[in-house]
């Protein structure tokens, strides 16, 4: 079993997963779930054995970079991939000029899962699409 994780520009794939997870699983709207960031994000797709099974985008802002519409197919979940992606995410973050550190907003079901990737959270829980989420950090130190 092979998995890979790059940026892409196949953005209808990234969509379409983002379209299984968000919309059909989670309920999340469907107008509010693509937007006016995903042109100049960068986005990262996973593959395991060629087939798309996560997708996570970048959007850069200052010395901060904002990971966000992560997610994993079902099938693939416990196995580490979503904590793969998540650095993945990160090394991309890092490697591009004058960013200092990553920010996410994170569903309040994984707070633990990204404390244990090194983000902190910070800030009162806010609703996002109907569901609660709390932003969280990592600074590149």
């Amino acid at each position: 079993m092979s998995l890979s994780i790059s940026i892409t520009e196949e953005l209808q794939t990234c969509f379409a997963l983002r379209h299984q997870v968000f919309v059909e699983e989670q309920g999340v709207p469907v107008e509010e779930e693509q937007d006016d960031l995903d042109p100049s994000a960068t986005h990262l797709l996973a593959l395991q054995d060629g087939v798309p099974v996560g997708t996570a985008r970048i959007v850069f802002n200052g010395n901060t970079a904002k990971i966000g519409r992560v997610c994993v197919l079902p099938s693939t979940r416990g196995t580490g991939l979503g904590a793969k992606l998540i650095e993945a995410a990160v090394d991309t973050a890092r490697a591009h000029p004058g960013v200092t550190r990553a920010k996410l907003g994170a569903q309040i079901h994984a707070l633990r899962f990204y404390e244990k990737l090194g983000f902190t959270a910070l800030g009162p829980v806010y609703d996002d699409a109907g569901i609660d989420h709390r932003d969280m950090v990592r600074d590149f130190t």
